[in-house]
């Protein structure tokens, strides 16, 4: 991450799904709107994860691959820190009801700091729904960050 960018946080439970469903996809798709910015992703709770859940979801590579964007070099969940919350510029939770409170209990100060999507965890909603709502709202992220970086 360099300092000529500003930054956009995804957030999710384990930091394995939807958050780096979405950073792939802002990263990939913001060059093509001359968008200085760069996403990255964290997760409120990564020791949910099971151990043997591997570095990123199969559905994440998957609808990843099918839009033909690269995902090497593959890298584990990554938990949020408050530097990480200091370091963006933007805050984005996939989903209120599950992130909230997560965000209320670890790190208080920056609740109110964050915009909540309503995107439902895989046990919810099957990825071939999840991740076209996460797609769809990445580009409308895009182009809102875009109209305002030329207003």
């Amino acid at each position: 991450m360099t300092n000529t960018h500003s930054q956009v946080l995804f957030l999710c439970t384990g930091n394995y799904y939807r958050s780096r469903f979405a950073e792939y996809l802002f990263n990939h798709h913001a060059p093509e709107y001359e968008l200085p910015w760069r996403a990255f992703s964290r997760g409120l709770a990564i020791e949910l994860l099971k151990d043997d859940a591997g570095p990123i979801s199969p559905h994440t590579r998957h609808g990843l691959a099918l839009r033909e964007i690269p995902i090497e070099p593959v890298r584990a969940p990554i938990a949020l820190t408050e530097h990480d919350l200091a370091a963006a510029s933007h805050i984005i939770a996939l989903k209120q009801t599950e992130h909230q409170p997560l965000l209320h209990s670890r790190f208080p100060n920056w609740v109110d700091r964050v915009e909540y999507w309503q995107v439902d965890d895989i046990e919810d909603v099957h990825p071939s729904e999840a991740l076209p709502q996460i797609e769809a709202a990445v580009l409308a992220l895009i182009r809102r960050l875009t109209d305002n970086s030329r207003s």
